[in-house]
């Protein structure tokens, strides 16, 4: 079975090492995702920025939004939301530090607690 094409999205200023954790959780031998990894190392221009996160979002099965204490806020995060909503690929929103109540990044769905199982039953 095939697993799902998952494009993360999260607040590049505050909570990138979220990124390489979900990355490392999609790398067991029992994970139905993987990641598709086009996060930019640096600043970019906005527009390229754009191009590949439409071109990443496009080939995505879902797009999952990892909620850290700004996320709500992120303006590149809002953007990935809308693109997701444009392109109609289902957005899911997990909580990404324990014990904490974050506020959910607006139009991207329920927000989930981060477990195996959660992101075994939501990206699967």
């Amino acid at each position: 079975m095939a697993k799902k094409r998952v494009f993360v999205s999260f607040d590049f200023d505050n909570d990138k090492a979220l990124k390489d954790l979900i990355i490392g959780q999609a790398r067991l031998p029992d994970s139905p995702f993987e990641v598709i990894d086009t996060s930019l190392k640096e600043a970019a221009p906005m527009k390229t920025w754009e191009d590949k996160a439409w071109a990443a979002i496009r080939r995505s099965d879902i797009v999952l939004v990892m909620v850290g204490p700004n996320t709500h806020r992120a303006p590149g995060v809002l953007k990935e939301v809308q693109m997701a909503r444009e392109e109609r690929v289902p957005i899911v929103q997990v909580i990404s530090y324990r014990d904490k109540n974050y506020t959910p990044v607006p139009n991207a769905g329920q927000l989930y607690a981060w477990n195996w199982d959660n992101l075994k039953n939501l990206l699967g």
